[in-house]
């Protein structure tokens, strides 16, 4: 079968490898569509923590499954699932209290083993999802980029009528603020970018803000009536952004760290215990979030197009990634297609 392996930073290339022999408890996957990450660009530039080469990317993953193992239910031969990359133990304190996306020693499909971007994958059958043939797998790939802002909706407790300032309208920033949206809370997405911003307001119908206009905290609280957020997510990563977030809150407010940033971050700690902030990081997704996105896709809650503007075939994307993928400066999110 043909793979696309990154080798070492700044080397991806097409390989034939053999098609995986499943374990019991695996399923083969026909892989149908895949989403390009961040983590997928990073890794071709050797900035993506805790990685090693050479390794077969891809974790946003929508297949068909052709075979199981002997441990698996024969059922599911035949459906299109989604894969939940992060493997968990489900042995540590935290899987035992169902927070699989933290655990001890958690492994990612595409990050710490071999991913999707290859025409057939072996994958434990706990670590997938059945999807509806109404949801097209292009579709269905991005369900694990959107469960991540359903996981940091539900780390937030995001109700209706609420103020949310989602900061950061890259994919995860759009997922984020389409999940407030779809929980009718009252959404402003902010970022640096103009053509973010105005694809944001496109895809979806709200205002948009620019952090970096020297009125942007008088703009924020105006356009939440005089109030300011109930809820920051932060989906940057940026280091200023969220030194920042605490200015953007309400008192008895709260911020939730969904991007990371890989050092030290100082927070004001007198505006931050004035307004007895509550502070929370959000990291991967669980189950629980998988399903809800499947559900708000299948009620048209969602939709690709929040995300998606651009598709690849697989057949081709390789032989120039870095200027398809890496360089491209259109690219909001993209979809890689098998067939």
């Amino acid at each position: 079968m043909k793979s696309l392996i990154c080798e070492k930073p700044f080397a991806i290339h097409y390989i034939e490898t053999p098609k995986p022999i499943i374990k019991s408890d695996e399923v083969l996957l026909k892989i149908k569509a895949v989403g390009i990450c961040g983590t997928d660009i990073h890794a071709y530039t050797g900035n993506q923590p805790f990685f090693s080469y050479p390794r077969i990317l891809g974790h946003e993953i929508c297949g068909l499954v052709e075979a199981v193992g002997d441990a698996c239910t024969t059922d599911l031969i035949g459906q299109y699932v989604v894969v939940i990359p992060a493997i968990a133990c489900g042995e540590c304190a935290a899987c035992l209290e169902g927070k699989t996306n933290c655990c001890d020693t958690i492994s990612l499909y595409g990050v710490h083993q071999d991913g999707g971007f290859q025409d057939y994958l072996a994958v434990k059958s706990s670590n997938i999802i059945p999807v509806p043939t109404s949801v097209d797998p292009a579709a269905a790939s991005l369900v694990e980029c959107f469960a991540i802002g359903a996981h940091a909706n539900r780390r937030a407790d995001s109700k209706a009528k609420e103020n949310i300032l989602v900061v950061g309208a890259g994919p995860i920033g759009l997922g984020t603020a389409a999940i407030a949206l779809a929980n009718n809370a009252n959404v402003i997405l902010a970022d640096v970018s103009d053509e973010r911003r105005a694809h944001a307001e496109s895809v979806l119908g709200i205002k948009t803000l620019n952090p970096m206009e020297a009125t942007y905290i008088d703009d924020l609280h105006h356009a939440f009536n005089g109030n300011f957020a109930c809820t920051v997510m932060d989906a940057t990563g940026n280091k200023a952004s969220m030194t920042n977030s605490v200015n953007l809150i309400r008192h008895g407010g709260k911020i939730v760290f969904i991007g990371l940033y890989i050092g030290d971050l100082q927070l004001d700690d007198p505006t931050f215990h004035k307004k007895e902030t509550t502070l929370i990081a959000s990291r991967n997704a669980t189950f629980e979030d998988f399903t809800h996105v499947i559900e708000l896709f299948e009620s048209n809650s969602i939709s690709e197009k929040i995300m998606v503007n651009q598709e690849f075939h697989f057949d081709t994307i390789g032989l120039d990634y870095e200027n398809n993928v890496v360089k491209n400066n259109r690219l909001v999110k993209g979809v890689i297609r098998f067939d």
